[in-house]
Parts: C-alpha cells; structure tokens; sequence
C-alpha cells in the first residue's frame, strides 16, 4: 500500500483532518468520501494510480478524525468547507475532484456555485437524492425537534474491529476480508463495551430542510468543468434515489458535456468493489 501521512486544517471553528498521498510538488487530486466513510477508504484507488499525484483526501466535519458538530449538521457546510480546503491547498488553480455519494454531491454543488474554481470532476454515485413531497415538511420538523430534545441515538458498539469488518463484508459481499479489515481499522474509534463507528452520532439526525432536486439541478447547470458520471450496476443508491433510466439521463443532461460509464459486479462503493477501473477511468479522464 501507498503511504499516506496526516495533516490538520482549522477551518470555520472545526480542526478537520487531511488524508494526503505523493509528493506535494506532484499534480493535486483531491478526493471526497461519502456519509459514514473516512479519507482512507481511497486507499485501494490511490494504490491503483499509475501516473504520480498528490492525493489530498479530508475527512469531512464529524466524520474520521474531524472535529465534530456536537449538533445539527447542514449541507451547506460541507460546501463552505469544500471551499475553505481549496483555499488553503490550491488557492490558484483549478481543482481536480473525485467525490463518492456524499462527496460527490458536494462537488457537483460546488463546481456550479464556483465553476472557475474546478478543473474537473469524477463523480462516484453522487447524484442527487429523490425528490421529496413537500407536505412532509411538518413531521420532519417534528422529527428533528424530537431528535435534538432527546439526544437522538449513537452509532452501534462492535466488540472490536474485527466485528465492525464482518459486518462491512455482510452490507457488501463484494468486499474482501483484506479490504474490510483495513477499512474498519480506520472507520472505527474506542468505545465503551468495543468500538463504534468514527462520526459524530448527531449525524444520525434527520434533516429538516427537504431535499429539492429543482435547486441542485440548477447549480449542475452552471458546471463548466469536464465530468465524467460513474455508477455500479447494482447499487442501491440508484435503486433508492433515481426512478428510472429516463430519470437518470435526465440529471445528467444538466451538466454540459457530461458522461456516464457503468461498471459491471458493482454496487455503491465503486472505490471499494473495483478501485483498479475506478483508478484507471480517473487518469483517462484528467489525462
């Protein structure tokens, strides 16, 4: 494997840890993880790279070894940080991004709120979440009140790590014992009793603020970077969030110049089932 080393950014209040991978004078790549994951689940794709680059990976707020909210998180701050990470590593130049799920919905984001400021982006199953009925609105407020009121609930205590990788490899068979046992040493922290997930339980918490897909559309038609859309052929986060292939192409069409590749024996952890093609389709594309 790839060595990577820490690095610490103060960013808006919160102390938010950087995964980083290669020579700092190599080409930058940065690379956002999902809901529940932590910079090092990169690892099997940096390994797969071929050409040298200078991998910078966070850990968003609440997630790995970031500092946490201790309260509600908003959407909003994963782009003002996002914006505050390119700041500090490349002020000057255009930033290439590889964002999954989560991440990848934050860089499409952003790349249409500050196009000059993105190169490039792959997007791994970061496509926007369904459409949400506004008469909804009232019991997911009263949800979130509840939440807030009562605490909520924590993450699930594991006896040791090796019980958080079984459970990984049950969530998704495709992942090797290997793989999963190298993901749960980093996306576990001590608990009482074991090891629970590493993230700030208030994550847990729903949102109150639907969903609207006319608004993320509207940012990804302000894209002006190249983006290339890659998805498993079995993930349930498509199955979840998009109704059909007329849907999907639908979301794509926003982003001018976009394209789609599908990989085969794949599920919603591209990065995870098939880090090699992930790795390769990345360096065709920033080539």
């Amino acid at each position: 494997m790839k060595t990577s080393r820490s690095e610490y950014v103060t960013l808006r209040g919160r102390r938010l840890h950087c995964r980083e991978w290669g020579e700092v004078e190599a080409p930058r790549l940065f690379m956002l993880h999902g809901w529940g994951d932590a910079s090092a689940s990169f690892q099997f794709v940096v390994d797969a790279l071929v050409r040298d680059w200078h991998v910078i990976a966070p850990d968003w707020r609440g997630f790995g070894r970031s500092e946490g909210n201790d309260d509600a998180y908003w959407f909003p701050d994963y782009i003002a940080d996002l914006d505050g990470l390119l700041e500090h590593y490349s002020p000057g130049t255009p930033a290439r991004i590889v964002g999954h799920s989560l991440g990848g919905n934050a860089a499409m984001l952003y790349a249409g709120i500050r196009p000059e400021r993105v190169a490039g982006i792959v997007n791994l199953e970061g496509f926007g979440l369904a459409p949400v009925d506004p008469g909804l609105a009232p019991q997911r407020f009263a949800k979130w009140l509840d939440q807030i009121r009562d605490g909520g609930s924590g993450f699930r205590t594991y006896p040791d790590a090796a019980a958080f990788a079984a459970r990984l490899r049950h969530d998704n068979p495709r992942l090797t014992p290997e793989r999963a046992a190298f993901l749960a040493a980093y996306l576990t922290e001590p608990a009482e009793g074991g090891v629970r997930m590493a993230a700030d339980p208030c994550h847990r918490w729903v949102n109150p603020v639907l969903y609207r897909m006319e608004e993320a559309q509207a940012c990804w038609r302000r894209i002006a970077a190249p983006t290339l859309w890659l998805r498993g052929d079995d993930s349930a986060y498509v199955r979840e969030y998009i109704r059909d292939d007329a849907d999907y192409s639908a979301r794509l069409a926003c982003v001018a110049g976009a394209r789609s590749v599908e990989l085969a024996g794949c599920g919603h952890n591209l990065h995870h089932d098939r880090p090699e093609d992930v790795a390769r389709l990345t360096e065709e594309f920033f080539a």
